[in-house]
């Protein structure tokens, strides 16, 4: 796991703040691709648990793993107590329990790449889904995208995690679909796409932008002068589209 994956705990109050959440679609869509009882669940790197309380409202027992410590203590504030907790990278977790369902909410790429989908594999009942969700948090006006990429390029080129197999934005399948289609681990590989739209003020905005880890790996100093340019070309609200990919795929019956 690289540092740019464990830069979240410093800000792990502002990403419990300005990061959406999400909508009860995701567990609709995951649940109704199980098509059958999926009474317990594994998440991976489960950050401050937003995507943990939609699944355990469900009634699912959910085991959220998450290796930094103040992301935990975060998502410890605000599940459940149903909710099992463990500090642990994907990579540390022991291959001595499987679950209904394991899914990632714009986590899994930052797993590391050797023996991912085996890992996976074996944290799996048989028959048991897997699902990857996430999708980046954008201005809706192209003008507005345009002025803040200006606004940030003295300090900042890029604010995106690049796709871990080489797949391009435009593509129809993207990762992991890619890689899950090619895995002779999963079947019924799918891709589906939920809306996911908010407004918030352009202090919110950029409250949201200080949780990326593009912006956290920058200097203090030159990170709150690119969030002082960015704020300077902003109307007082701003509309943000964060639509969400989920893949899923399914155990398949030699994994």
């Amino acid at each position: 796991m690289t540092s740019r994956a464990l830069s979240f705990g410093s800000v792990a109050a502002a990403y419990e703040r300005f990061r959406p959440g999400y909508p009860g679609a995701l567990v609709d869509a995951v649940l109704a691709y199980a098509g059958g009882p999926v009474a317990t669940a594994l998440e991976i790197g489960a950050g401050t648990g937003k995507a943990t309380r939609v699944f355990a409202a469900r009634g699912l027992a959910v085991t959220a793993t998450e290796p930094d410590a103040a992301m935990l203590a975060e998502l410890e504030r605000h599940v459940p107590d149903s909710v099992r907790t463990v500090r642990a990278t994907f990579e540390e977790l022991p291959l001595t329990s499987t679950y209904d369902l394991v899914y990632a909410a714009a986590a899994l790429h930052w797993t590391r790449a050797e023996g991912r989908w085996e890992r996976a594999a074996k944290l799996l009942e048989p028959g048991g889904v897997l699902a990857s969700f996430g999708g980046p948090l954008d201005l809706a006006d192209p003008g507005l995208e345009d002025a803040v990429r200006c606004a940030r390029a003295p300090w900042l080129a890029d604010d995106d995690v690049p796709s871990p197999d080489g797949t391009p934005d435009s593509a129809a399948m993207q990762w992991p679909g890619t890689e899950l289609s090619r895995s002779e681990l999963f079947t019924d590989v799918r891709q589906v796409e939920l809306d996911r739209r908010t407004t918030v003020s352009a202090l919110d905005y950029v409250g949201l932008l200080s949780t990326v880890s593009a912006y956290l790996e920058l200097p203090p100093i030159d990170r709150e002068a690119a969030f002082g340019r960015i704020l300077a070309v902003l109307p007082p609200q701003v509309d943000v589209v964060g639509d969400i990919t989920l893949h899923l795929a399914r155990l398949a019956s030699d994994g």
